[in-house]
């Protein structure tokens, strides 16, 4: 009997995936395969457009500055990723290597932080974006992203796995911390990185709220800020805004093809600890 149970239990599991699997993908296909369709077969229900055409992209490209957008929007998130990383390398070193009255608090503090939404400190954010000269520039996106709560958690739980004797070790043979952190625990924290620097990028792209909020030009705009022309009061352009999806997307496709084996590793390792 139980022989007979286990493979009902694979493939109920399986059969959950490929749904999953699916419900993941399909908004994917849909995308695309509405950018190819014309003006007069953008609403219907077939799975693939009856005649191809790449008129909305032609359209896209003419309209507004996609490339330049695109080239905005890769400058904005590899800057905020890079800082993301950065600082909470930094911070996540410090809170695990250095134990401090109160270090425990901050860590708390940390983790508390990262529950406030954007949205509440968006409007201190415009205030002193605008005091600094940063109103309508790529880096008035990055500076107030340039820290996150998420990166310290993330990179905090990978080097509280680090071993300890490596690190006193290394102080013994008079390795500084300096060295120690960029010599030894970054090269073991590869797959950790390598998550937070894809995820830190994605959610960096596909901001919204705040790029809406700072930028006036369409010089300096992003993708975001871009799919919006495409929604007017006469109605949405539905082909044009998913032809634009279509392009904005290839980027984060790309980065996650590249880095996806590290993506799944650190996430194993997360949960098997």
């Amino acid at each position: 009997m139980t022989s007979d149970r286990w493979p009902l239990a694979r493939l109920a599991v399986h059969g959950t995936m490929i749904v999953l699997a699916f419900v993941a993908i399909f908004p994917v296909y849909w995308m695309v395969v509405s950018s190819l369709k014309g003006d007069g077969d953008i609403y219907s229900s077939r799975l693939w457009p009856e005649h191809v055409t790449f008129e909305h992209y032609a359209y896209v490209l003419d309209a507004i500055p996609m490339l330049g957008i695109l080239w905005n929007t890769t400058l904005m998130a590899s800057a905020t990723m890079l800082a993301q990383v950065l600082t909470g390398l930094l911070a996540a070193y410090a809170l695990t290597r250095w134990r401090f009255r109160g270090s425990s608090l901050v860590h708390g503090l940390v983790a508390l932080s990262w529950l406030v939404p954007f949205q509440v400190t968006m409007i201190p954010n415009y205030v002193l974006a605008t005091r600094l000269g940063l109103l309508d520039s790529l880096a008035g996106l990055v500076v107030p992203n340039a820290a996150a709560a998420f990166a310290v958690l993330v990179l905090y739980n990978g080097m509280r796995g680090f071993p300890k004797e490596v690190v006193e070790a290394a102080r013994m043979d008079g390795a500084g911390h300096w060295r120690i952190l960029w010599q030894i625990v970054v090269p073991n924290l590869k797959a950790p990185l390598a998550a937070l620097a894809v995820l830190a990028f994605i959610s960096a792209w596909n901001e919204y709220f705040w790029p809406l909020l700072l930028i006036r030009r369409m010089d300096n705009a992003v993708v975001q800020i871009g799919l919006q022309m495409f929604m007017t009061q006469e109605g949405n352009q539905w082909g044009a805004m998913m032809a634009a999806a279509t392009l904005s997307s290839l980027p984060i496709l790309a980065v996650y093809m590249l880095l996806h084996r590290h993506v799944i590793d650190s996430f194993m390792r997360a949960g098997l600890r």
